[in-house]
C-alpha cells in the first residue's frame, strides 16, 4: 500500500449522512472520493459496487454496511465512511446499518483489497470499535479512530 496517501482522511467522512437507501448512502461515499480525486468515474465506480452487493449483501451485525469493490476507476486503495443519521437497510440480519464503509481498492490490487476488508472486519466485531465510531464528535476523528485501529502500521 502506498505510504503517501492515507487510507482515510477526514474528507471521505460524512457525518450526520441523511439518506434513506443503500444506493443513495453509496453514492454519496462515492462523491466525496470523486472529490478527492482518489475515483476517476463516479458512476463507473458506481456500477461497480452495485454488481458486487448483488453477489451478496454487505451489511454486518453490529449495524454495519461493508459496500466494497476493486474498479479500474480507483486510483488509490481508499475507505470512506458515512454515519447515518437514520439506520439504512444493508441486508444484516440484526437490522439497518447506522456505520457504511466503503472500501474502493484499484482494479489491480487485490491484496489491498482484502487486507484493509479482513483488518476492518476484526475491528467492527468488537462493539467498543463500534460506539467510538458513532459517538465520534466529527469527521477527523473519525478517521482518526479508523487509522489508529484498522491502517497497518
Amino acid at each position: 500500500m502506498s505510504t503517501t496517501t492515507p487510507l482515510i482522511t477526514a474528507d471521505l467522512v460524512a457525518v450526520d449522512l441523511a439518506a434513506t437507501e443503500r444506493t443513495d448512502v453509496t453514492r454519496r461515499l462515492i462523491e466525496l472520493l470523486v472529490a478527492a480525486g482518489r475515483v476517476t468515474d463516479g458512476d463507473g465506480f458506481a456500477a461497480d459496487v452495485a454488481a458486487r452487493e448483488a453477489q451478496m449483501a454487505t451489511g454486518m451485525p453490529g449495524g454495519i454496511g461493508l459496500p466494497h469493490a476493486r474498479s479500474e476507476h480507483v486510483v488509490v486503495p481508499s475507505l470512506a465512511v458515512g454515519k447515518l443519521a437514520q439506520g439504512v437497510d444493508w441486508g444484516a440480519p440484526d437490522g439497518p446499518a447506522r456505520l457504511v464503509f466503503l472500501i474502493a481498492a484499484p482494479a489491480s490490487g487485490d491484496a489491498d483489497h482484502l487486507q484493509i476488508l479482513a483488518a476492518l472486519a476484526r475491528r467492527l466485531v468488537h462493539e467498543s470499535f463500534r460506539t467510538s465510531l458513532l459517538e465520534a464528535p466529527d469527521a477527523a476523528t473519525v478517521a482518526e479512530i479508523v487509522t489508529r485501529e484498522v491502517v497497518p502500521s
